[in-house]
């Protein structure tokens, strides 16, 4: 049998064996309600047996294809592939201390506006470069920065603000944008747990990640998609591009993709700082960068996912709605989520907080005790957690402006259950059910 052939009935089986594989989606008594899971079919694991036969392993065309069309998505000019979210955090907020950037770039000292309610990676690369986090406090029920800090928060040292949209609900970024464009900041979107949410700016609806100067991406199994680990980080400016492909591949000023050479046609033939003229060009690094790029095995299974990601955020909206509709009469127990005006969220979690009375940790525990999964908003309140007890006292590091009162409710009183394409809708009933039960007992 000629390779070719082999190589189609190869495929053609995994299509069998996994078409075989009935989905569990009835709700059956005992059965566990995670906040996520995968949801794939037999187009995924095809596509990575496929990647896997080639055993190119690095980033190869399936990496091309999916950045590609990432990138179509969203409508942004540049999208690099990298290993997490937390990678894409890292390389999104190092490529604003490049020396490219001149007078823009940021230097330790130098301070970042943020919030303390959220995930920690989209605060991590800035303590870690030398750069001052500035903590605002966030509003309830929307989650997102409170936009009336922001003056409060500037200084003479600000340079970048940088926050997640919470749990898929975009932040007010007409009044971010307008704040960064007025006072020269760089902006720097989290989208990490937004993908696919749209926010309308002067007429025109764009996606979230794609407003800002960067913005991030996670491919975690629970995300709006995934491709196991992996993340992004994309950009309209072809300077910022050229920085976070530089940074992902070790720093080096070489633009060849793997696996390629002299494409510039002068690999021999430059001259770069103080090496000798004709230097490898493959070997001349201009940043001090790091090894960030994802597999193809994983490009492979996200190009299948992309094809499957406005099925995901139409289902994931439809499940917020039916949990929100099943709950609203309950108002008096607990605060339920508000979208951004002008925005149209694709859900990551159905985010609650306990009113007074309520008590988050009785409700949850009988929440889980049912079978339903529950999660906190990630860190709570950041500046609390131990990865902090140096710097608080010291009293250097950060700095706090206000109370951070909201931030700190959260981390006493809210908590979120899932809304991921999965679901079903008895299963929804199911958890409206559970709550409502907890919060009344």
């Amino acid at each position: 049998m000629k390779e070719a052939d082999l190589r189609t009935q190869i495929l053609n089986d995994v299509k069998e064996y996994m078409n075989l594989q009935e989905a569990k989606a009835a709700l059956n008594s005992g059965d566990y309600i995670p906040y996520a899971s995968r949801v794939y079919d037999e187009e995924e694991v095809t596509n990575l047996v496929d990647a896997a036969l080639e055993f190119w392993l690095t980033s190869g065309r399936y990496t091309k294809e999916f950045e590609s069309k990432l990138a179509e998505y969203l409508n942004v000019k540049y999208c690099s592939f990298v290993n997490s979210g937390s990678s894409a955090n890292l390389l999104g907020f190092m490529a604003l201390t490049s020396p490219l950037l001149g007078e823009r770039g940021v230097r330790p000292g130098d301070e970042m506006i943020t919030v303390a309610a959220g995930f920690p990676t989209t605060v991590t690369p800035a303590i870690q470069y030398g750069v001052v986090p500035v903590f605002i406090d966030v509003t309830i029920p929307q989650y997102n920065l409170d936009i009336s800090m922001l003056e409060n928060a500037l200084s003479e040292r600000t340079k970048v603000v940088m926050a997640a949209h919470t749990l898929g609900n975009p932040f007010d970024l007409k009044a971010v944008k307008k704040f960064c464009d007025v006072h020269n900041l760089w902006l720097i979107e989290d989208n990490c747990d937004a993908l696919g949410s749209v926010y309308e700016l002067n007429g025109e609806k764009k996606f979230t990640g794609a407003i800002g100067d960067i913005g991030t991406s996670s491919f975690y199994p629970p995300h709006h998609m995934t491709t196991g680990e992996g993340g992004a980080v994309y950009t309209n400016n072809p300077l910022l591009h050229k920085i976070i492909r530089s940074m992902r591949d070790w720093g080096r000023d070489c633009s060849c993709a793997s696996g390629e050479d002299n494409r510039c046609g002068h690999r021999f033939d430059g001259q770069f700082g103080e090496l000798p003229e004709g230097y490898d060009h493959k070997y001349v690094y201009s940043h001090f960068g790091y090894n960030l790029k994802a597999t193809d095995l994983q490009a492979a299974i996200g190009t299948a996912q992309l094809k499957k990601l406005p099925s995901f955020v139409a289902r994931r909206q439809s499940n917020f709605k039916r949990l929100y509709d099943k709950l609203h009469d309950l108002e008096d127990k607990l605060i339920l989520p508000e979208k951004c005006p002008d925005s149209c969220p694709s859900w990551f979690g159905f985010l609650m907080t306990c009113r007074e009375g309520v008590e988050r940790g009785k409700v949850v525990s009988y929440i889980e005790n049912h079978g339903v999964q529950t999660r906190m908003l990630f860190a709570g309140n950041l500046t609390r957690h131990p990865c902090f007890d140096e710097m608080r006292k010291s009293g250097e590091g950060f700095r706090i402006v206000g109370d951070l009162s909201n931030t700190d409710r959260i981390m006493r009183d809210s908590f979120w259950v899932g809304v991921y394409p999965g679901m079903t809708d008895e299963k929804l009933d199911y958890m409206a059910m559970i709550i409502r039960e907890a919060v009344n007992c």
